[in-house]
């Protein structure tokens, strides 16, 4: 016959098992939704936006008076930020300034010049979408204004900025552009003759930036409309690529290119 009652103890040890197994489950539970609540309820932190206040306020400021005229109280001023804000953001003047320089420097339109330089097309095709890059660039309204006044206060007042944003965004796009006026005329990116075809199509362009109030008083009737930047882009092409090909083939070479001294007669007939 089989004794149906329990043994005392293994009632008590079970009921204590059972007890301790509902605790750690509870503990679990709580824990785990605790812990759910907890990351469900974290906060964003936004991004300050004091520095983006400060550089808007700075170019504004550098635009209108230059460095050395701008002033860090009244930078903070138009930023409703604490004068101490541009040394936590920036260390001082001149990194913000580099800063500001950086921003009008580069942009969307900037890219677009990167762009054109890195198409795996012959030398003549990238160099025509290069041109029509860069045209759109200075008569963009990406930072135009800011960046014609910026520089003409770098023109007459130099800073040691503008060695370091050249150094980041123009000199590489000098130099590419430079590698395929060289590939046209058989020399040498560094050579001096690429050089100087290189500038000749650059100032072309920037002179629409550079000369736009004499434009203004002695072409009234130039509006730099989109479809008049295209005829502009299309001269600049043809009339730079002619003398590259002109070059190229043969008419000039790197020997004919004689430290800037006119040719003799006779080699120039060849």
């Amino acid at each position: 016959m089989i004794d149906r009652r329990s043994n005392p103890s293994s009632a008590a040890a079970s009921r204590t098992v059972s007890r301790t197994a509902a605790r750690s489950v509870n503990r679990t539970g709580t824990r785990t939704a605790t812990s759910t609540k907890s990351r469900a309820a974290a906060p964003r932190i936004a991004p300050d936006p004091t520095r983006s206040k400060l550089l808007h306020a700075a170019g504004d400021v550098f635009a209108e008076v230059g460095f050395h005229a701008a002033t860090v109280r009244e930078i903070s001023r138009r930023a409703g930020a604490n004068v101490a804000a541009v040394n936590y953001h920036f260390g001082d003047k001149l990194e913000l300034y580099t800063a500001v320089l950086r921003e009008t420097m580069q942009g969307p339109s900037l890219e677009a010049v990167r762009i054109a330089l890195d198409r795996q097309a012959p030398p003549e095709e990238t160099i025509a979408e290069v041109i029509k890059a860069m045209l759109a660039r200075i008569c963009s309204g990406d930072n135009r204004d800011r960046r014609w006044r910026l520089m003409m206060h770098e023109l007459s007042q130099p800073t040691p900025a503008m060695s370091r944003v050249v150094d980041e965004t123009s000199r590489p796009l000098f130099d590419r552009l430079c590698e395929l006026v060289g590939s046209m005329i058989g020399l040498p990116r560094d050579h001096e003759k690429t050089r100087l075809c290189t500038n000749s199509i650059v100032g072309q362009v920037v002179l629409y930036a550079h000369w736009r109030p004499v434009l203004a008083k002695i072409w009234p009737e130039l509006k730099m409309t989109p479809a008049q930047v295209a005829r502009i882009a299309q001269h600049i092409t043809e009339f730079s690529l002619a003398y590259l090909r002109h070059i190229g083939d043969g008419t000039e070479k790197s020997g004919a290119w004689n430290g800037g001294a006119a040719l003799p007669a006779a080699r120039r007939r060849k």
